[in-house]
């Protein structure tokens, strides 16, 4: 099956210690910057619609900070001077490459945000341009003023906040696990309404800056999802120009995921298809299996 429409981005997600942005940005030897002009695992490996990172600074607030830029990122000097001296314990960084027919704008650039949580989409929902009228109109009053840019990913999450608001599940993790489930099959069955057989491919990372999820999804058994990896230890690190991450231990952890591996370091997983990646606000990382097409 073609995919003809295309928003094949690149994404990464940190959570444990604090650690300068720029360990994620710069430093790497396969860093975002890196990835967002020289891009392994994309037929074009040129990502050049604009970047965004969103961060949180618990101590101060729960809400997260954003900077997003129209410029690419690799020769963005306000990124380059704010990476080294930013330090987060959560961390979101999105290099974009937009779709034909969308507007490179600073408001169709990822991360998106509403109250303390933070959404990023590296993929694209294929005939989008078809359904998009159709997910407007399914939204809640609240959701649709939560719109501002034109992108997929963004009508997306706007309908992921009306099934958030619905959930009834106990802990966090589970209520953001249960409304993104519901979101996608509501997604599917527009697309079917719509007879629209165009895959969606939703590589997902949601967070509050406490528990996270994250997807590997495509909606056809006859195409490819976009690759997305998995790595762990007790801290991520980079030292004398080397990045890895530290081994478990039992007093610490972290949690990266990327699009394409950061570091040469041992320990990076391919997420598996169509699989959800929960992880808790104490770090547990668990799969979980998307059966939902």
């Amino acid at each position: 099956m073609k995919i003809e429409e295309k928003e094949m981005c690149r994404l990464v997600f940190y959570r444990g210690a604090p650690i300068s942005m720029s360990s994620l940005i710069t430093e790497p030897t396969h860093s975002v910057i890196r990835q967002s002009y020289r891009s392994k695992e994309r037929e074009e490996p040129l990502n050049g619609d604009g970047f965004g990172v969103g961060w949180y600074t618990p101590e101060l607030s729960s809400t997260p900070a954003v900077f997003k830029d129209v410029s690419p990122a690799w020769n963005n000097q306000n990124l380059a001077n704010l990476a080294p001296v930013i330090h987060s314990p959560c961390i979101v960084a999105h290099i974009r490459a937009a779709s034909p027919g969308l507007p490179v704008t600073q408001l169709n650039c990822h991360p998106f945000v509403w109250g303390k949580l933070t959404f990023a989409h590296n993929g694209v929902i294929g005939g989008f341009h078809r359904i998009r009228r159709t997910m407007q109109r399914s939204l809640s009053d609240d959701a649709f003023r939560s719109l501002h840019g034109s992108t997929d990913s963004e009508h997306l999450f706007a309908m992921f906040i009306d099934e958030y608001a619905q959930s009834t599940a106990e802990t966090e993790v589970e209520r953001m696990a249960q409304a993104l489930d519901n979101t996608i099959r509501r997604l599917n069955e527009i697309k079917r309404e719509a007879g629209i057989d165009d895959p969606a491919l939703l590589n997902l990372i949601l967070t509050d800056g406490d528990s996270t999820i994250v997807t590997r999804y495509i909606s056809s058994d006859s195409a490819r999802p976009e690759s997305l990896y998995v790595h762990s230890g007790s801290s991520y690190e980079c030292k004398e120009g080397v990045c890895r991450m530290v081994a478990p231990a039992e007093d610490a952890r972290a949690v990266l995921v990327a699009s394409e591996p950061l570091s040469q370091d041992e320990g990076w997983s391919a997420v598996g298809a169509n699989t959800m990646l929960l992880i808790d606000e104490t770090l547990d990382v668990a799969e979980r299996p998307m059966n939902l097409h």
